[in-house]
């Protein structure tokens, strides 16, 4: 009978797959208990009692084979929940087999690695155990050979009595009997390891054993196995047989090093170059005489002089050696590829130089440059129609600013000599002309303005001829070409004669290596920072790159190429902006890229220090005289302090270097400080405390540093042109210089009588001979044509009355004040002083 009997039918839906617990027949149809989470449930199974596997199902409609109340949809659903669940605990059951099957072979596989590891331990100490073995036995042969040769040095001993043969045999049958051999039992190799730590059985009995050295004691009686050796004793022997056998029981050859060897080095940190104990340098130098510690200083001879006593090399290094991480390397011909030619515009200030370049360009620079006169060098970069690639450097042709052609000259491949044909050769066309030589560079002669009227091209060729350029036009091998800016005549001819130049002097440069360049200007950005206007002239520059720059160092972080655009890398002779410095440059110091930031940072840390020390060697004083004579002659120079800001470093430097051709030998000008930006809070606190001006060229102050200025009275020059900030200056300094005092004689007097005056001393009584006699003018006492006193009067009087002057031709009173020595015969010199404003030239 059912157990869902008398109850309400429960369904499978709802709760875990169920289970079969058992199963029974009712009638003819064989039914199956199952149990799920929350209910327990009878099922009919089909096949039944008369069915087997292949029996076909019951029918569901029939009531005899199911349980009563359980429609056929119910019957139907039930079944298909429990062949679900039947597959679901078949999926299951497998699944954990897979498991188990899995974590039997890892464990199989980490079983066995355990085991191939204990194996390798083990033939590795059994190998280890049989090398000393072997090595104990040779030595225990060697010993018993040595004792054999000391028998056989000592007399022969008695001769031991006879020995019954018979009872000799008759033992030893016995023991063979027994499995024993004659003479005891053997110990195995194991017994025997762990008497003797390895070796050889010490109990086993040599030929020349069996007499007993000494008395018998009563420990050696007893002690049956002889003396063993001790545990730490066996661990000894076991790990020198050990290392013996892996090759670490000869001592280390010693080897002979290159020791870097500094000006100073202190004691232990030369132990540690030469791997050396400190306590054997410091005896060493003990031994030289020299009472030092491991943490004391020596020089570099006495330090040779140690080094070469251990046995090793000393390779002398100075603090200059750090700049040996740029690479001067020589390029192979192989790498070499052809440049741009770098093309520098030089000539006379408003002769046009700017102008042609821009006809070249096709831009304005010049509308944009103050007063009409360039006072920046630029660099640019020019392709003409037949597809030639051009660099031009523009200089400023000022007088000012010849440090800047200078450096135009350095660094360029050709020079473009630009005179105007209207002006002829000036005073700075004969200094380019001097720095084309200098610099040993091609010339070409472009005389500009020929449209203008006045224009005398031949009088420029015959010019040219006092200063030895002779143009082709003349003979000559300079190329002499007619421009004009204005026109545009002329301006395809020399492109084309910069190219013939250029394809002679055959240029080439490797991209491949590491770039090296040269800055033509800097500047500090308010919103880029440090600028430098770099041109490469070998190897390649990329963004990403280290670089050292004079005293400063930095990391590429953007290039910018004259028309403004940003670029990732720059060739030989391209002119670019570098972004990323830690500080402005110098205009013309030179650019190196560096393997690592820490030899950028070396280097440029050895350079300003190297500067420095230069800087305080200028204006130290070495002796005492010395120091005296500086501070007397800086006591009679009076000085114009001033604070100099520029835009950028040329304009800055070309500043300083006017500023210091300002003065005399009684007044000069002194710049306090220089540099490019804007003017700040701090510049204004250096001129207050300097009582100084603050010029800015082409510069203003920011907020703060304005509102400084008004508070401290700090007064602030602003200028564009380079003329009028020199005149100024000119005129400031010149109010520094005393006023050149000038005397005018207005008149002689004879002393023909002296007389004495109570209340007053003596007057002379005298004869205006000459001119007039004034009381406020000075007055000089000669006597015999020398003069005895210099002074003034005292008094002045006509009869009684004192008067202003007296006329030539009259009589008057005179006393000289503080001084009585007159005598009738006297000459009175009388003269004034006038003082007059002077000028620096």
């Amino acid at each position: 009978m059912s157990d869902t009997d008398g109850k309400k039918p429960l369904g499978l839906g709802g709760g875990r797959s169920g289970q079969v617990k058992q199963s029974f027949s009712h009638g003819r149809t064989k039914n199956v208990v199952v149990e799920t989470k929350r209910k327990r449930i009878v099922v009919p199974k089909p096949g039944g009692a008369q069915g087997g596997p292949g029996a076909a199902a019951p029918t569901l409609g029939d009531p005899s084979r199911r349980p009563a109340g359980i429609s056929d949809a119910e019957m139907e659903r039930r079944l298909k929940a429990l062949q679900a669940a039947k597959a679901r605990e078949a999926e299951e059951t497998q699944r954990r087999a897979e498991d188990e099957r899995q974590r039997e072979e890892e464990r199989e596989r980490r079983r066995a690695e355990v085991e191939a590891k204990e194996r390798e331990e083990r033939e590795r100490e059994e190998a280890l155990k049989l090398k000393a073995e072997e090595e104990a036995r040779r030595a225990e042969e060697a010993e018993a050979r040595a004792a054999r040769k000391e028998d056989f040095k000592k007399p022969a001993p008695a001769k031991p009595a006879p020995v019954d043969q018979a009872a000799v045999q008759a033992a030893a049958t016995r023991a063979e009997t027994k499995g024993v051999p004659v003479g005891g039992p053997r110990k195995t190799d194991r017994e025997r390891d762990d008497r003797g730590g390895g070796e050889r059985d010490r109990g086993r009995v040599s030929r020349d054993e069996g007499r007993r050295a000494g008395k018998l004691t009563l420990s050696e009686a007893l002690d049956e196995g002889g003396r063993q050796r001790s545990l730490a004793a066996m661990k000894r022997k076991q790990e020198k047989a050990r290392a013996k056998a892996l090759g670490m029981g000869h001592k280390a050859e010693k080897q002979s090093r290159d020791v870097q060897l500094p000006e100073t080095i202190v004691v232990q940190e030369l132990a540690n170059r030469m791997a050396e104990r400190a306590a054997d340098v410091v005896k060493s130098l003990m031994k030289m005489g020299m009472m030092v510690t491991m943490n004391q200083t020596i020089d570099a001879d006495t330090a040779e002089l140690v080094i070469e006593e251990f046995g090793h090399h000393a390779v002398r290094v100075t603090d200059a050696d750090v700049e040996q991480a740029i690479d001067t390397v020589e390029d192979k011909t192989e790498d070499l590829v052809g440049r741009p030619p770098i093309v520098t515009i030089m000539g006379h200030v408003d002769h046009g130089k700017t102008s042609l370049l821009d006809a070249i360009r096709h831009a304005t620079v010049v509308a944009g440059e103050a007063g009409g006169i360039t006072q920046h060098i630029g660099a640019y970069q020019v392709k003409t129609d037949s597809g030639a690639v051009l660099t031009f450097l523009d200089t400023p042709g000022h007088a000012a600013f010849t440090s800047m052609r200078a450096r135009g000259a350095q660094v360029t491949d050709i020079v473009v000599l630009v005179v105007a044909a209207d002006d002829a050769v000036m005073p700075q066309t004969v200094e380019a002309i001097n720095h084309a030589k200098a610099a040993g560079v091609p010339m070409i002669v472009a005389i500009n303005k020929i449209d203008k009227p006045a224009a005398n091209p031949q009088k420029v060729r015959t010019d040219l001829l006092q200063h030895e350029v002779v143009v082709e036009a003349m003979s000559g091998e300079v190329q002499d070409v007619e421009v004009s800016a204005k026109t545009g005549k002329g301006l395809d001819e020399l492109l084309e004669a910069i190219a013939l130049q250029a394809e002679i002097l055959e240029l080439s440069a490797n991209p491949k290596r590491a770039a090296s360049g040269a800055v033509i200007e800097a500047k500090l950005d308010v919103g880029r920072g440090p600028v430098a206007t770099v041109l490469v002239q070998n190897g390649t520059l990329r963004q990403g790159d280290i670089f050292v720059v004079g005293e400063q160092w930095g990391k590429v972080r953007a290039l910018v190429n004259d028309k403004g655009d940003r670029v990732k890398q720059a060739g030989p002779s391209v002119p670019v902006e570098v972004l990323g410095l830690n500080g402005t440059p110098e205009a013309g110091d030179v650019l190196n890229v560096v393997e690592t930031e820490a030899q950028a940072r070396e280097i440029a840390a050895y350079r300003e220090q190297a500067a420095k020390d230069k800087r305080a060697a200028a204006g130290a004083a070495t002796t005492l005289e010395q120091l005296m004579a500086k501070a007397k002659a800086d006591e009679s120079v009076a000085e114009l302090p001033i604070v100099v800001k520029a835009d950028v470093q040329g304009s800055a430097e070309a500043i300083v270097q006017a500023m210091e051709k300002i003065g005399n030998e009684e007044v000069r000008v002194r710049v306090l400080h220089s540099g490019v930006g804007a003017i700040t809070e701090s510049d204004i606190g250096l001129a207050e405390a300097s009582h100084a001006p603050v010029i800015g060229f082409n510069v203003r102050a920011n907020a703060p540093a304005r509102a400084a200025a008004n508070q401290k009275g700090v007064e602030i020059r602003y200028y564009s042109v380079i003329y009028d900030l020199v005149d100024d200056v000119r005129a400031a300094a010149s109010g520094l210089l005393k006023a050149e005092v000038r005397e005018n004689f207005i008149g002689y007097a004879e002393i023909k009588e002296v007389f004495k005056v109570s209340g007053v001393g003596k007057v002379a009584g005298c004869l205006v001979t000459e001119g007039v006699a004034r009381r406020s003018a000075g007055v000089r006492l000669l006597r015999d044509n020398v003069v005895i006193h210099e002074g003034t009067l005292k008094t002045l009087k006509r009869f009684k009355d004192e008067v202003k002057e007296v006329q030539s031709g009259q009589e008057c009173g005179m006393a000289f004040e503080n001084y009585d020595d007159i005598r009738p015969g006297d000459i009175i010199e009388i003269f004034e002083r006038e003082e007059v404003e002077r000028k620096l030239a």
